[in-house]
């Protein structure tokens, strides 16, 4: 058994990545899926969509490399985190389509449980804020509104869980109703120190304890695939949310070490070890891996949109036609001119939480083009990740702050974005060699669990570079550039 396969599915996309014993890729295929939006801030997917090609890719991946199934020692998943699935346990049919993290219909429950003082009693026990954005909501809302759904539930004949649960329940016929800590502990109804279900938070919104998986360390046994999917029973052996996985992927191992991840959106992880460390900067606390019984936890900053603002230029404004494009236009564009692009699109993520913030550009002049709004894209990403660097360190005891910054995902690899990213931090910024780290760090668990991969010393010995980044810009130019995004986004949040 010399392969382990990772299962990655995302908002957007299932894919499926076969990784050697080395943890170096080997074979990939991937598969996009419709998304749903059914009313304005709501978003939907397809709960079958999510499954088959899930079990697709796996099997596509499989024969492109060449292997049989008897290659492969185990499997791990990675998965888009909060998106919330109801099913019945009998029959395996989803009730609804899953409910996207993205979505925000249930912000009218958020603010009554807010005016009703409840937030700080859910952030004390999830690490987590009062926002749509998490799953507890999101299932309380399906028990609202699908008819006779609560009575059925508190009989045991539904399932809730993230899509982690809801593979694994696929993966292994029905057998095991299962998911991982980090999985937990984004559905706001989990207490991330007691490493537990909570049920006052259960009752507080109405959902029956019977619903909910069993949780298990991210690298445990989680059952077996049934034999009919891939002609054998394969082990799945690793569970992590998506972002979590990144920052293992990363070997982020360390209490101070951070990665950050840029996909659709942007997620920040900073690892404080044992401690729980609250957040005055409305930061979120997680849970980023927990291994033999072992909780690390960490800080977590998210951006909804970095990537996406790429995709806006190609798709909503149309002025490029493929992503490399921005790299050489940004280069292009008129230094005399100062464009500040704020993403806000879906609302501002953290450190703000302004959902009903808009998007907003300024310095504009006739001679803004193209060029122009490349740049001002690009930077946007870095100018977001400085404001999450910045609340991290005025959360992290003493005010320590990172030495290094880790990076991965799709848009790292544009040279020009990441050294300015690198610039307007004032820190170095490491490109991995392997950058699918989610991907990585689910196969690493995986294989740790099969005994065939290193253990986390050994992985993060393994870790290596393909490029630094380091600050070029002098200290004043940053400090001008970053002051003028604070007064962009002061005066964006003001005109909502």
């Amino acid at each position: 058994m010399t392969h382990i396969l990772a299962i990655d599915q995302g908002t957007t996309s299932s894919r499926a990545i076969l990784f050697d014993t080395r943890l170096h890729p080997v074979a990939t295929a991937q598969e996009e899926f419709p998304q749903h939006y059914p009313q304005a801030g709501w978003v939907e997917h397809d709960a079958l969509d999510l499954w088959t090609t899930t079990a697709s890719t796996a099997r596509a991946v499989i024969e492109k490399a060449g292997l049989g199934t008897r290659d492969i020692a185990a499997i791990g998943i990675t998965n888009q985190r909060e998106t919330t699935l109801l099913w019945d346990r009998a029959t395996g049919q989803p009730l609804h389509r899953a409910i996207v993290w993205q979505d925000r219909r249930t912000a009218d429950i958020c603010e009554a449980l807010k005016q009703d003082g409840h937030e700080p009693m859910i952030t004390a026990r999830t690490g987590l804020l009062l926002d749509p954005y998490f799953s507890g909501t999101k299932v309380k809302w399906l028990l609202d509104h699908i008819p006779d759904a609560r009575t059925r539930a508190e009989r045991g004949e539904l399932a809730f869980g993230t899509v982690d649960s809801w593979l694994i329940w696929n993966l292994t016929g029905g057998k095991r109703h299962v998911t991982d800590a980090t999985n937990a502990a984004r559905t706001m109804l989990f207490d991330i120190g007691r490493n537990c279900w909570d049920d006052e938070l259960l009752a507080l919104l109405d959902i029956p304890r019977a619903l909910l998986p069993e949780v298990l360390d991210c690298a445990a046994d989680f059952g077996t695939t049934r034999p009919d999917l891939f002609g054998r029973e394969i082990p799945i052996l690793g569970v992590a949310g998506d972002q979590q996985a990144a920052s293992m992927g990363q070997a982020c191992f360390q209490p101070g070490m951070l990665k950050s991840t840029y996909g659709t959106g942007c997620f920040a992880l900073l690892n404080t070890g044992d401690q729980m460390v609250a957040s005055s900067n409305r930061l979120l606390t997680t849970i980023m891996s927990r291994l033999d019984g072992r909780t690390t936890y960490g800080l977590e900053g998210s951006i909804f949109i970095a990537g996406a603002v790429v995709q806006w230029l190609r798709d909503g404004l149309q002025i490029i036609r493929h992503a490399a494009e921005t790299q050489p236009l940004a280069e292009a564009a008129d230094p005399t001119q100062d464009l500040v692009l704020v993403p806000a699109f879906t609302g501002l993520g953290a450190p703000y939480w302004r959902p009903e913030s808009r998007g907003a550009i300024f310095g504009l002049t006739r001679n803004s083009g193209p060029a122009e709004f490349a740049r001002a894209a690009l930077e946007s990403v870095g100018f977001q990740t400085r404001d999450l660097l910045e609340a991290m360190r005025a959360d992290w005891p003493g005010g320590s702050e990172p030495d290094v910054l880790r990076v991965d995902g799709g848009m790292v690899a544009s040279d020009w974005g990441m050294q300015f990213l690198s610039d307007i931090l004032g820190a170095p910024v490491d490109r991995p060699t392997v950058t699918e780290t989610t991907a990585l760090g689910a196969a690493w668990l995986a294989g740790m669990r099969a005994g065939v991969c290193p253990d986390q010393e050994g992985f993060a010995e393994s870790w290596q570079l393909e490029r630094r980044f380091t600050p070029q810009m002098k200290a004043e130019t940053r400090d001008a550039k970053y002051a003028r995004w604070q007064r962009a986004v002061a005066a964006t949040i003001a005109a909502t």
